[in-house]
């Protein structure tokens, strides 16, 4: 069922959060892709790579309500194709989400233990037993090709789009990952498929009430501000 102010949300989720993920991925581009690189140019220009970083993880945290958004038009004709779509893409932003905590723990010990220290640590973690986040792989691999499939058969997106929003699929993951002009085409794709979804949703949506937005303007500041409390 669809309501104004879910589709407020998954709305603004749809703009914001594909806009975030390639602004992120373009102020690394240049940056050789793995981690060793990834970690020195940190050390070199530490504002312009966590803001990189920071924005990519803010983008995937934004998704979400715009993932459940669409998985819910779909399913008004394609429900499994939106329980499947829906869910494999959110256990893939789930993994994206825990490399992305890692990554903020390597440049804190960059910062403070230096970069070869930072990078033994993260060497080591490649050969550590992780299990739990490296099973979602194939849930990252599938997730945005089976939901690009049932935009397409449920008419939520036209086919150009639902081909754009494909390939999401082929977005390297993992800890310190960089950026490569592929990443960039594959992020654009997403922002290619949802943001002119998220602007439907709304003008579908209308305005909100100004004390609604005042009160979302609210709680984002005090999430912030307290936040960097510790």
């Amino acid at each position: 069922m669809h309501t104004a102010t879910t589709d407020r949300l998954g709305g603004v989720s749809l703009i914001a959060g594909p806009l975030l993920l390639l602004t992120g991925t373009l102020l690394r581009l240049g940056v050789p892709f793995f981690f060793p690189d990834q970690l020195a140019a940190h050390q070199r220009h530490p504002t312009l790579i966590a803001m990189a970083y920071a924005l990519f993880l803010a983008g995937t945290v934004a998704l979400w309500p715009g993932v459940l958004a669409v998985a819910a038009r779909v399913g008004v004709s394609r429900p499994g194709w939106a329980v499947w779509g829906g869910s494999l893409v959110m256990f893939g932003l789930f993994a994206r989400t825990f490399h992305y905590g890692v990554n903020t723990f390597a440049f804190s010990l960059l910062d403070s233990a230096g970069l070869d220290l930072a990078t033994r640590a993260v060497g080591a973690y490649y050969t550590y037993p992780e299990w739990v986040v490296s099973s979602l792989s194939l849930a990252v691999m599938t997730g945005w090709i089976v939901l690009a499939a049932g935009c397409y058969l449920s008419g939520t997106l036209r086919l150009p789009s639902a081909i754009a929003l494909a390939l999401m699929s082929g977005l390297m993951i993992g800890v310190l990952k960089g950026s490569t002009w592929a990443s960039a085409v594959q992020v654009a794709g997403l922002a290619v498929a949802f943001v002119p979804l998220g602007v439907r949703f709304l003008r579908e949506a209308g305005r909100p009430s100004p004390r609604t937005a005042a009160l979302v303007m609210l709680f984002v500041a005090g999430s912030m501000a307290l936040g960097q409390l510790g």
